[in-house]
């Protein structure tokens, strides 16, 4: 596995450089794509590559980034999705001038996690005294039930986590929920550090709220967690590995996910690479039409690799080795694609396919 790390990070080091362009103002600018396919920067592409190989990004870089973001929040509170290389910011999934739907539910809390990430790297907590109120303005774009869980009426055209973003998930929603967790815990943080005790237990608070009240969506008899309370009540395959991934506290439930991937291992990985759903499944509602085994309605994924990797790895780490050297193999003989299916592949050189499972892969040799 070590030497397999090695690849990862020589090639991780290669596509990051693809990635990157300058703007008119002379900064870096980071596309999710060595291609130029999609000519933006994206939030939670670019926090995919902070959160993953932070070494080879400076922290003026995630600043820029970050103050652009602050500048063009909405009075809604909403952080935009993207930012293009000329400066326009662009709130909703799809092409400028044809959203797929409201801004993503996730928006706020990566712009909060990428700020996470920025301190903990350059250590400017200044940064944080001075955009205090864009953060907490973020959080109110976030729509949420009673429950305090992240939430989309149903019937309301809204795109929820950005890697779903064509599916059209109602009620209380799991992937979004557990990245406005990890938020609210990062709000936390930042006023305990500056002595704002009560200000940080208020956010500790909202965190543990989360923690009680996604265990609606849990399905005991699959053993595994819903993706959304209302449409698309279905198995979410990313999230519950992603909830491992963040340690999000599942006590007993934690297991029960590991079984449910190792029983399940053939018919949601293909070469290494991971379905949204349970396989031969498809999203019971879309807000735009993509077809089955198509990108996110079918098609296998490297950006959740890691996720699945290290959901395995404690009670089933020889399915993690062989996840981990198909996805290398795979990958070196076809190239590093957005999704696949068959022949059916999309986007070449896509920086999370590969980034992804580096940082989940050294998470894992850290941990063992």
């Amino acid at each position: 596995m070590k030497t397999l790390l090695e690849w990862f990070k020589r090639v991780c080091s290669r596509q990051l450089e693809g990635c990157r362009r300058r703007t008119s103002e002379g900064t870096v600018f980071y596309t999710p794509d060595g291609n130029g396919a999609y000519n933006a920067m994206w939030l939670r592409d670019f926090y995919y590559m902070v959160e993953n190989c932070s070494e080879a990004i400076p922290s003026s870089h995630m600043k820029w980034f970050l103050e652009k973001l602050a500048k063009t929040q909405r009075k809604d509170g909403c952080i935009a999705d993207r930012i293009e290389l000329e400066g326009t910011p662009v709130y909703c999934a799809g092409p400028p001038g044809r959203p797929v739907g409201e801004p993503p539910t996730d928006n706020s809390q990566f712009f909060v996690l990428l700020v996470e990430w920025y301190i903990s790297k350059s250590d400017d907590l200044d940064f944080f005294r001075q955009h205090e109120m864009v953060l907490n303005h973020a959080f109110d774009f976030i729509p949420r039930s009673a429950s305090g869980l992240v939430y989309i009426k149903p019937g309301h055209r809204q795109s929820p986590y950005g890697f779903t973003d064509t599916v059209a998930k109602s009620g209380d929603l799991f992937f979004s929920s557990l990245l406005l967790w990890q938020a609210y815990r990062a709000m936390a943080s930042f006023y305990q550090r500056c002595n704002c005790d009560q200000k940080g237990k208020a956010f500790q608070q909202k965190a543990e709220t989360v923690e009680k009240k996604i265990l609606q969506l849990w399905d005991k008899d699959s053993g595994m967690f819903y993706a959304a309370s209302g449409d698309c009540r279905q198995i979410d395959i990313w999230g519950n590995a992603y909830a491992l991934y963040i340690h999000f506290p599942l006590e007993d439930k934690a297991e029960r996910i590991a079984d449910y991937m190792s029983e399940n291992f053939d018919s949601i990985v293909l070469n290494g690479q991971i379905r949204h759903l349970p396989g031969g499944q498809y999203w019971h509602k879309t807000l735009i039409p993509v077809l089955p085994d198509t990108y996110q309605n079918g098609a296998y994924w490297g950006t959740a690799s890691g996720w699945v990797a290290y959901a395995l790895q404690k009670k089933y780490y020889q399915k993690t080795e062989i996840l981990f050297q198909d996805l290398a193999r795979n990958y070196k003989e076809n190239g590093i694609y957005e999704c696949i299916h068959g022949k059916y592949k999309k986007e070449k050189n896509y920086i999370a396919s590969i980034i992804n499972p580096f940082g989940a892969l050294k998470k894992i040799l850290n941990e063992s």
